[in-house]
Order: structure tokens, then sequence, then C-alpha cells
């Protein structure tokens, strides 16, 4: 206990020893310079996927629904040719609605209250953001890919009980969708 005491009193902490020694100082300095560069440089690269990002969401890269349902279709049918029993396989992709853009918003209601009745209205904002270029844009916070209708898949081996499960299972699974919505049959 005494030789704390006298530690406190010289101003032997070590915090207190290093803060006398400019050296030592320096070298802290530095350090600290070093992380807060590291911490800069992380969010840079960091910041550059980001960025890709919201430029697809800004409808530079936007696929049309058509293009998306073709897309699938050829994925689909090279994946459905691999499967043991099914053949060349021709796929038909039928969508419910096509791709939608969702955007950041700001809504405000007010209600009037006018002799016999009650009024009320609603308005909504749309944020938007100014381009390099000078012109505005409404900001995309989302993009609301299309839904499936349904899949129809003609294969030769689509007349076979066990090859038409498989062919099912394997579109189920890759497009999340209910087996009530596939159909697989045989070609002629």
């Amino acid at each position: 206990m005494p030789e704390n005491r006298k530690r406190n009193e010289e101003g032997g902490g070590f915090f207190e020893r290093v803060a006398q020694h400019p050296s030592a100082r320096r070298w802290i300095l530095i350090g600290g310079i070093a992380g807060i560069a590291l911490i800069f440089l992380s969010s840079l690269f960091s910041g550059q996927g980001q960025t890709e990002e919201i430029k697809s969401n800004t409808g530079q890269q936007v696929v049309s629904a058509q293009d998306y349902a073709l897309s699938l279709q050829e994925e689909l049918s090279a994946l459905i040719s691999q499967i043991e029993g099914a053949g060349e396989a021709q796929v038909l992709v039928t969508l419910e609605r096509s791709a939608e853009q969702v955007y950041a918003t700001e809504g405000r209601s007010s209600a009037r209250a006018e002799s016999g009745g009650s009024d009320e209205e609603e308005e909504t904002t749309y944020f938007s953001v100014r381009g390099s270029d000078g012109s505005e844009q409404a900001l995309p916070v989302t993009e609301v890919q299309p839904v499936i209708r349904g899949v129809v898949i003609v294969c030769p081996g689509g007349g076979n009980p066990a090859v038409a499960e498989r062919i099912t299972r394997a579109v189920t699974t890759a497009l999340d969708l209910s087996s009530a919505r596939v159909c697989v049959v045989q070609a002629k």
C-alpha cells in the first residue's frame, strides 16, 4: 500500500509517465492518426459496393419483365435438361406483374370536422435526390421483383411420374413456388 502512494505522489502512474515523454506522445498521436485513416479507408472500400447497388436501383440497369421471364426460361431450361430422364426441355414462365420500384415517401393526414360529418385528407410527398447533372429523381428504397404466376415445362421425360416429380421439386425450390404453380408435361 505505501508503495502505491509513493508512486502516485511522485507521478509514477503508467499513463502519467507516458504523457511526460515527448517521444511516447508522438507515437500515440501517430497510432491514433493511423487508426482514423484505416477506418476512413475501410468506409471508402465498403462504400463502393453500396454505390453500385444504388446505381442499379435508380433505373440505370432495370430489367424489363419480359427480359426477366426470358432469362428465367433459359436458366430453367438448362437446369431441367440436366435432370436424369428429362431430355431437352422447353420452359414457359408467366408473370403476374412486372418489377416495381418502391420510393421513399412521407405521408401526412389531417382530419377536419364539418357540420354533419368529417373530412379526412392524406398527402404523400416523395423524397427526391438531385443528380450531378442537376436533375431530380425520386429516391428509390427498393425494387420489388416480378411475381411468377406459373411455370410450364414440356420435355420428353415429362410423362414419367418420377421424372416429373424431380423436375417439379427442382423448379419449386429454385423459384420458391408452390407445386400447384408448376406443370410438367411430356413432349410429343
